[in-house]
């Protein structure tokens, strides 16, 4: 950073000064009312301790097949026939000619 966007920079904080003065005082707010009234930390690990096992070991898991397996090369293009098909129109289906022959029930 040079001397002139330093600054600009201190100038623009003296500018909004109350701003960033309200800011630094509603996170600070937020922080010890979050710990005053929240849950603390060892409760919420003890909660999910399942969850964030299960997850670290999904990453390694993945971590480990991508580097004994990886990707094959020619892997781009693999699906590229089914994303042709499933995003083009294909309305062969609804041709006008069986919309004509359906017939309607007679009232009663």
């Amino acid at each position: 950073m040079t001397t002139t966007t330093k600054a600009k920079l201190g100038e623009l904080m003296w500018d909004h000064r109350l701003r960033a003065a309200a800011a630094v005082a509603l996170l600070a707010a937020a922080v010890v009312s979050v710990s005053a009234i929240g849950p603390r930390l060892s409760a919420v690990v003890s909660f999910f301790w399942p969850l964030l096992v299960s997850t670290a070991f999904f990453l390694v898991a993945m971590t480990v097949l991508l580097r004994i397996s990886p990707p094959p090369t020619g892997a781009d293009d693999s699906g590229k026939e089914l994303v042709d098909f499933v995003a083009g129109s294909h309305m062969d289906h609804f041709l006008p000619e069986a919309c004509a022959t359906v017939e309607v029930p007679p009232e009663i």
